[in-house]
């Protein structure tokens, strides 16, 4: 199947209407040419709002970690983004609702047979992580982060939401060690 046609069967999707506050509206980007993909949670409701993926300031903290520019961040055919959850969940206590659990099975492996088989995958936060190592469940996000290098082609990243300046200030070495080699492999793809 084509990108184009699973991109319009994946922003059709009403698996999980019932369950939805503002009601489905997938969001999601990619190409067969995408050579990174970012593997975030779910939308928030600017997103919803907006219908375009990281279009609030977790993904302005996201492109600043990347030191990617908007343009290149939204170009299909460099960066594919998929969440966990492709529509916005509701609010909880403390936050939004996790993503719905539906999402991933259903498609992220056939989005993941229409991207390059070559590619670096980006895991952003807990929910990515624990579906796509959970081998490495029993360790904080601190550790998993801190042994990035230990499960490439994965990368795992904290989320970026406004919480994540106290975990930096608290973790310097990410700025110091993970960010430069993060760019670098970013980098090596897109150019």
């Amino acid at each position: 199947m084509s990108a184009a046609k699973l991109h319009e069967e994946i922003t059709a999707c009403t698996i999980c209407a019932e369950h939805l506050p503002l009601g489905p509206r997938p969001v999601v980007q990619f190409s067969e040419n995408s050579r990174v993909l970012i593997i975030g949670q779910a939308p928030g409701t600017k997103v919803h709002a907006s219908g375009v993926p990281w279009d609030d300031d977790s993904g302005d903290r996201l492109r600043g970690w990347l030191g990617s520019e908007k343009s290149d961040f939204y170009d299909a055919d460099k960066i594919a983004l998929m969440p966990m959850g492709f529509c916005y969940p509701g609010k909880a206590s403390g936050g939004d609702q996790p993503p719905r659990k539906e999402c991933a099975p259903e498609w992220h492996d056939r989005m993941l047979e229409v991207l390059p088989k070559e590619r670096l995958t980006l895991l952003v936060g807990a929910y990515a992580q624990a579906y796509y190592l959970p081998e490495a469940k029993k360790l904080s996000m601190t550790e998993r982060v801190r042994r990035f290098a230990d499960y490439a082609p994965f990368f795992p990243l904290p989320h970026p939401a406004w919480r994540s300046a106290i975990w930096m200030r608290k973790n310097p070495w990410f700025e110091e060690d993970v960010l430069p080699e993060l760019r670098r492999q970013v980098d090596a793809l897109l150019t």
